[in-house]
């Protein structure tokens, strides 16, 4: 609201108000946006951009409840959710119930819809884009996109860079803009994420945005201790507290994968990450995101499950040292103490095909907590897999071994594999009873102690 006395000069005007068509997302916007809006939770306060990929998001937010805006610019694509009953801002911790922005640009439509609508608060700048001020909003999602970044983490939104090898030059793309301000209130907020978003190439493929280090004269726009989350049209890298280690392995992960092999081979010759890695070129896949679903347990606990990525590392030990002596001894078969680094990147680094690993997982404060695995290895010679899992002591007889072992099923079977074997311990009853409900034809030898189970898919 601006007060008539606040007013120096007054020009009636009746041209019509500029308006802007905006390009429709790309299809590689759109696959970035559909991860994101899987890291924005009901009652979340989101900014939203005017660039290609802010611009897909809303599409993959309909499932969404009670969102909010605070955002610099207002465009079409935040109608149909108002409209919808997505957006109301309710959940806000300040400006309860607004629709905040500093400009908006858009379309007739857009104009319209604003025009005498108490919802919209249109503020300057230094309020919309104050970190002091969007570190207060619970739940605060800041959305930006970049240019480059480098393994650390480091982001550049401001410079775009020639592809010349022998005199390679900045050139400056934009002025500081309100990324920085965002992605610091965002990172600050309770319950925050700072999210950074970018295609894995430029120049139709040809050049990495994911480098080892940044070009010369990259206009840094967040460093690499803000940013929470890294998305791509390969995926989600969570870099939040992360070591240099994992940093380096969560965004090699999500580069493009003709660039992985060349940003593992420089990352272990500038001592980024440890020269035991070389061994796993062209194993840094990340697993396709249809493979992602969810089980809701009696108490209303959800567990997601998605494919094992090879940042799950340090998760995957922590689950594993954290199982009694008797789930260990029943997965492993041996009383050892202590696994090998080579077998836990086997677990980690998989081809999605041949070998297939799926985790659940709970979400935590540092990201999640892996609580269940269930995998395959296949046998080319016999087309048969061998399957395995492990769940949590605090977390079985909920029915997630059950489920783990249908939906390994079901992606086996979708990429053309005849059946499961296991090697089952005699006493280990709990896992007998879970292939046993397999609904696969199921065959069986016993020796020495040990269960060769056989689940025949064929006649399922």
């Amino acid at each position: 609201m601006l007060h008539v006395h606040d007013i120096d000069l007054l020009v009636p005007s009746d041209q019509p108000l500029i308006e802007a068509n905006l390009p429709k997302p790309t299809e590689t916007s759109r696959r970035i946006a559909e991860y994101i809006a899987a890291l924005i939770p009901d009652g979340s306060t989101v900014e939203l951009g005017m660039k290609n990929i802010a611009l897909a998001v809303p599409e993959f937010l309909k499932d969404k409840h009670d969102l909010g805006i605070h955002t610099e610019v207002m465009t079409d694509a935040i109608i149909e959710l108002f409209e919808s009953g997505i957006i109301t801002g309710v959940r806000k911790s300040i400006d309860r119930g607004k629709i905040v922005a500093s400009f908006c640009m858009g379309t007739r439509r857009l104009y319209d819809f604003i025009d005498d609508n108490p919802l919209f608060s249109f503020r300057p700048t230094d309020y919309v884009s104050d970190p002091h001020l969007i570190c207060q909003q619970h739940n605060m999602v800041a959305i930006s996109t970049a240019l480059e970044i480098d393994l650390t983490g480091q982001v550049c939104g401001r410079t775009l860079h020639t592809d010349s090898t022998s005199s390679p030059q900045a050139k400056f793309f934009s002025g500081l803009g309100n990324h920085t301000d965002f992605i610091h209130g965002a990172a600050r907020a309770r319950g925050g994420k700072s999210i950074v978003a970018l295609e894995s190439t430029r120049n139709r493929g040809s050049v990495s945005r994911i480098v080892v280090h940044l070009s010369r004269g990259a206009g840094i726009t967040a460093t690499s201790c803000e940013v929470h989350y890294v998305v791509t049209e390969f995926g989600v890298a969570y870099l939040y507290g992360k070591s240099l280690h994992e940093r380096v392995l969560a965004l090699i992960s999500i580069a493009h994968p003709e660039f992985r092999a060349q940003l593992l081979k420089e990352a272990i010759e500038d001592n980024f990450i440890s020269s035991d890695l070389a061994t796993v070129e062209g194993k840094i896949l990340v697993g396709p995101p249809e493979l992602r679903t969810s089980l809701l347990l009696n108490d209303g606990t959800q567990i997601n499950f998605r494919p094992m990525q090879p940042t799950d590392e340090k998760r995957m030990k922590d689950l594993l040292y954290s199982l009694s002596q008797k789930t260990f001894y029943y997965r492993f078969m041996s009383n050892i103490t202590r696994i090998p680094q080579k077998q836990i990147q086997n677990f980690v680094y998989i081809d999605y095909r041949s070998d297939m690993a799926i985790v659940g997982t709970l979400p935590e404060a540092h990201g999640e907590e892996i609580i269940a695995i269930g995998r395959y290895y296949l046998d080319p010679r016999t087309n048969l897999a061998e399957v395995a899992f492990i769940v949590h002591d605090r977390w079985q007889n909920r029915g997630i071994g059950t489920f783990l072992l249908r939906y390994l099923i079901t992606i086996a079977k979708r990429n053309g594999i005849a059946g499961f074997t296991a090697e089952v311990l005699h006493d280990n009853k709990p896992m007998l009873a879970v292939l046993r409900k397999s609904n696969c034809k199921l065959s069986s030898k016993f020796e020495d102690r040990v269960y060769s189970l056989k689940l025949d898919f064929i006649q399922m």
